[in-house]
């Protein structure tokens, strides 16, 4: 094991092995200080959004974007990606040349050898980042869209509403944040209260047009 990990046509993988124990080594004592390279390393790189055609002829993105949704790797740290394809590169490179030595008696060209690791372990760390990718807890946004306003149910607090004289309502979310906007009448000649429950039904630029409420299960 030591003469295969040794030879020069094998410098490749055992390079790749150790640098990815260098990694982890610097990783862990990294986090007992405080400082964790993880972070650092996906603060240099570009965001992938893996929800877009990249194929698409409109979507301008770099080859190294392209190459990341490939790989399908939203969400998963680069760190442990760059983990991951170091070990599957060594190990796969150093059976390779295990089996070549057996067979053959000689080693392949570390050339060769390496051509034939990365051809397996790309897709190898496409699986492993899909199915990494499912487990990892997802950042969830509580930015919302004004759209998601309409069909919500609003509180006039300040105010009369009229058709071309609006009033303003309060609005809570999903998240329980609360939205003040400003809101009239849907229909020609209703007045919309102080205090009333209206439904939101549209937006007209700035200005959100509503109707009394009338269901109080939405309110719920």
């Amino acid at each position: 094991m030591v003469e295969l990990m040794l030879h020069p046509a094998n410098l490749p993988f055992t390079a790749s092995l150790g640098l990815m124990l260098c990694i982890s080594v610097m990783e862990g004592v990294g986090t007992l200080v405080g400082f964790g390279i993880s972070e650092f390393l996906d603060s240099l790189l570009p965001d992938v959004d893996a929800s877009v055609d990249l194929d698409a002829p409109d979507v301008d993105a770099s080859g190294f974007t392209r190459f990341m949704g490939w790989l399908q790797v939203r969400g998963v740290p680069f760190l442990i990606l760059l983990v991951v394809f170091l070990t599957f590169f060594g190990l796969l490179g150093l059976g390779i040349q295990s089996v070549a030595g057996r067979v053959t008696g000689a080693y392949l060209p570390s050339v060769v050898a390496s051509v034939v690791a990365l051809a397996g372990t790309l897709p190898l760390v496409k699986v492993f980042g899909r199915t990494c990718g499912r487990f990892l807890p997802k950042d969830e946004t509580e930015v919302i869209s004004e759209k998601s306003y309409i069909g919500k149910v609003a509180h006039i607090t300040l105010g009369r509403a009229e058709v071309s004289s609006p009033a303003q309502a309060k609005l809570k979310d999903r998240f329980g944040t609360t939205h003040y906007l400003m809101v009239e009448p849907d229909v020609e000649g209703q007045v919309l209260e102080q205090g009333d429950a209206v439904l939101i039904v549209e937006q007209k630029g700035p200005v959100f047009r509503a109707i009394l409420n009338t269901c109080e299960e939405l309110e719920e």
